[in-house]
């Protein structure tokens, strides 16, 4: 699809339920190029961004800067091929930077720390380990292209005739960004706002203390913007902004209510809460997930806890060294 000289190319993520992730080049006029995200890095994705470059009648060499909405390693992981293959400069929040060496490179303390939180969150023995190692087939599909740019948001990036306020929009991945065409009222979302998709937000080593709160505050900044068209990290490119945070909002009060319900007569760990939802828009048991949705769905469940008590609508006590929750009277 090509709206107002942006061309959205779907690169293939093999073996994934999301089928696609979103790459968008956007024209900035006399060889002024941006691309906003990458893929990973597979020789599918990679021949399926090259193709879809060339069918919109561009190269590598026409990309003048690669804009990453968050370093996960569907948006990020094509980052460093790219600039081996361009003279392009890479871009990202400082925090995204900043995960990059713990992800990618040197992944030992993340593991630890990984290892402790799930199981100070209630996760059995017997689950533990694949759970913690749950990420890792994730990382050869990465090759680190460090940002030469590091935005903290709040700018704005002017290529060619282009200009892309930087909005800083944390939530699923803490320095996650948003990039805003302010003249055409386009707004370049990654994984914030999707139409088919609710986004995972969970709290984990590298989350902050209140993912989902900030996820909410992001929902809202962006809600206060005027926009024809929403191209987001994977489904269709929309229109109806406002509608769909509304959906979004909605969908994190219902499980907020979900979970306060669950521990109003009876403490629980996290855990088992999240054994007691159901996954993937509604459809899955905790048990019919893959390892890694499982670990998110736990994650996910201690981001609406920390939500929770933060709002004091929850307490948190800790029982032989593991956290559990109660909302009762």
């Amino acid at each position: 699809m090509d709206i107002q000289g942006v061309h959205q190319i779907k690169v293939p993520l093999s073996n994934s339920p999301l089928a696609a992730v979103n790459v968008y080049l956007v024209e900035g006029g006399e060889g002024h190029n941006v691309l906003i995200d990458t893929g990973w890095d597979r020789p599918d994705a990679f021949q399926g961004l090259l193709e879809g470059l060339r069918g919109s009648g561009f190269g590598f060499k026409d990309i003048e800067q690669v804009l990453v909405t968050h370093v996960h390693s569907d948006h990020y992981g094509l980052s460093g091929k790219i600039k081996q293959l361009s003279d392009a400069t890479i871009s990202a929040h400082q925090i995204e930077a900043d995960l990059i060496e713990s992800r990618y490179i040197n992944l030992e303390v993340l593991m630890q720390e990984t290892g402790h939180l799930l199981r100070r969150y209630g996760v059995p023995p017997e689950e533990l380990s694949d759970l913690q190692k749950a990420s890792l087939p994730a990382k050869p599909f990465v090759t680190p292209g460090f940002p030469d740019i590091k935005f903290k948001g709040g700018e704005r990036l002017v290529v060619g005739t282009l200009e892309l306020d930087v909005l800083q929009t944390p939530g699923h991945s803490p320095g996650h960004l948003s990039f805003y065409e302010r003249k055409r009222k386009l707004l370049f979302c990654g994984d914030l706002v999707m139409l088919e998709i609710t986004p995972n937000v969970s709290f984990h080593s590298q989350s902050g203390e209140n993912p989902l709160d900030d996820y909410l505050k992001s929902l809202e900044m962006v809600a206060g913007l005027e926009v024809n068209f929403v191209f987001p990290g994977h489904g269709p490119v929309f229109s109806g902004l406002k509608q769909r945070i509304g959906e979004l909002v909605y969908h994190h009060e219902q499980r907020d209510l979900f979970i306060k319900n669950a521990i109003r007569d009876e403490l629980k760990t996290a855990y088992r809460i999240a054994t007691e939802l159901k996954w993937m828009s509604g459809n899955k048991a905790y048990r019919d997930l893959s390892i890694l949705h499982r670990r998110l769905a736990i994650m996910e469940t201690i981001a609406h806890l920390q939500y929770l008590t933060a709002e004091g609508k929850a307490k948190k006590v800790t029982e032989d060294d593991v956290f559990k929750y109660w909302a009762g009277g």
